[in-house]
């Protein structure tokens, strides 16, 4: 079944860039030699972002005068960035430049990512806009070695006990990966755990 997936690094406050929208302390991190993006892209068929995460990709891997960059790491999977400004296009670069509802949008991605999974790559505030409608099936954190103070938080929302469930652990370099289901998908898995515990004999 595809999943509305939050995949992204922070620090182990929570952060995903600091305080001056960096992640120069993000590259200093040791990621061993596996390559979990790209285990977890080849499942990915649409992927969202927002303006300050496009700014910064763009920036970052020089894109806007070596587009190639963009196309090697995401090849034509389409990408909807959301924002309010005129933002420069990655050329030849399957990417549209939307406003307003994410409901609508999610259902437009969905229906692009033809079964595979749609990945909101964030920012914080982008993500928190889906999971008050109800749009996100699971987190998948890389948690690095660095307590920032202060930053860009991964999320503005609240998520409690009820609407998470713990489903993956893995050690990457010095990077811990946490898998939750998130909100129905979680109450769904923890009833399924209750039922299936309360068919266990007790043993004291």
């Amino acid at each position: 079944m595809a999943k509305t997936q939050y995949y992204t690094a922070t620090s182990i406050d929570g952060y995903i860039a600091d305080e001056n929208n960096s992640l120069d302390w993000l590259f200093e991190v040791d990621e061993g030699t596996d390559n979990p993006f790209g285990e977890f892209f080849e499942g990915v068929g649409a992927f969202a972002m927002g303006a300050t995460t496009y700014e910064w990709v763009l920036k970052h891997d020089n894109l806007l005068e070596e587009p190639e960059n963009w196309h090697d790491m995401y090849g034509d999977v389409p990408c909807w960035v959301f924002t309010h400004r005129d933002l420069p296009p990655v050329p030849d670069a399957n990417v549209f430049m939307i406003s307003g509802d994410v409901r609508r949008v999610h259902e437009a991605m969905v229906v692009a990512a033809q079964g595979k999974n749609v990945w909101l790559a964030g920012g914080g505030n982008l993500v928190s806009q889906f999971v008050a409608e109800g749009l996100l099936d699971e987190i998948i954190l890389g948690i690095a070695p660095a307590i920032l103070g202060e930053g860009t938080p991964m999320m503005r929302r609240r998520l409690l006990v009820d609407d998470l469930i713990l489903t993956g652990v893995r050690e990457v370099g010095q990077f811990a990966y946490l898998t939750y289901a998130v909100g129905d998908v979680a109450r769904m898995g923890r009833h399924l755990a209750a039922e299936t515990a309360a068919l266990i004999p007790a043993r004291f």
